[in-house]
């Protein structure tokens, strides 16, 4: 089971080195789930200093596929690797949103991922006027097979998918228990059609739809959600503690 915060254009250096210092003493020595947090781009640097020696992993929120060039204002697999970071948010509903990042763009950035030994954590999600036309699966699932085109089974279990519906972001709606399961055995079965039965059980599953304190434990015991991709309850040290014990307290 993974958690990770997304701090998304929050916190400065130093505001994300005390937020890094919380988090070390608010979470156990040694967590028995795998735990990271995503800061800005400009505070990973402190973050990893900060978190240096604790089993809290980093993370960017995003990176570009090409190897260097004339990309101003963007930072290469490689560049993310060396600063200290574990995982990379691929995909976000906020940067297909705003940025205009595509299904190729996302399939792209995950193979350059996985050739830097970064983890990918491949964000997919539907809208709420696709959820209303009930299109859900078709607009997930095509997000998953585009992101998954070419990985190989030997680096799938690498990868981490984190479904975020994106009415649930930020508005403080949540997918209910069922609703998440749903969907999460939903994307499993589309990865399994990919692979096998057994490779899709090795890729976690995180809900990244407003999960916080107060609903992380109902949606954690669901059977295919296998952690959280947590927003705003992440920049909460003792909310994002709560989070984790959750994660460490489900029977699964």
């Amino acid at each position: 089971m993974t958690i990770l915060g997304n701090w998304k254009m929050n916190l400065a250096p130093g505001a994300a080195a005390e937020l890094a210092a919380a988090l070390r003493q608010a979470l156990p020595e040694q967590p028995t789930v795998a735990v990271g947090v995503c800061p800005p781009a400009l505070s990973i640097a402190a973050v990893v200093d900060t978190l240096s020696g604790s089993p809290i992993r980093i993370g960017a929120q995003n990176m570009h596929h090409a190897e260097s060039g004339a990309y101003t204002g963007e930072v290469s697999a490689e560049m993310v690797r060396d600063a200290g970071c574990t995982y990379v948010l691929l995909g976000h509903s906020e940067r297909r949103q705003y940025a205009g990042e595509t299904d190729a763009d996302v399939a792209e950035k995950v193979k350059a991922a996985l050739c830097h030994r970064l983890r990918p954590v491949v964000c997919v999600g539907e809208t709420e006027s696709e959820r209303d036309a009930g299109t859900q699966n078709e607009v997930v699932g095509s997000q998953v097979r585009a992101a998954l085109e070419g990985v190989s089974a030997a680096d799938l279990a690498t990868v981490l998918v984190a479904y975020e519906p994106v009415w649930a972001i930020g508005t403080g709606k949540t997918a209910t228990p069922e609703q998440a399961q749903e969907m999460h055995a939903y994307i499993r079965g589309v990865i399994a059609a990919l692979y096998d039965f057994d490779f899709a059980q090795q890729v976690d599953l995180l809900y990244g739809g407003s999960m916080n304190a107060e609903n992380a434990a109902s949606l954690l015991g669901q059977p295919d959600v296998d952690g959280g991709l947590i927003g705003g309850a992440s920049l909460k040290a003792a909310a994002f503690a709560t989070i984790v014990a959750a994660a460490e307290a489900s029977p699964r």
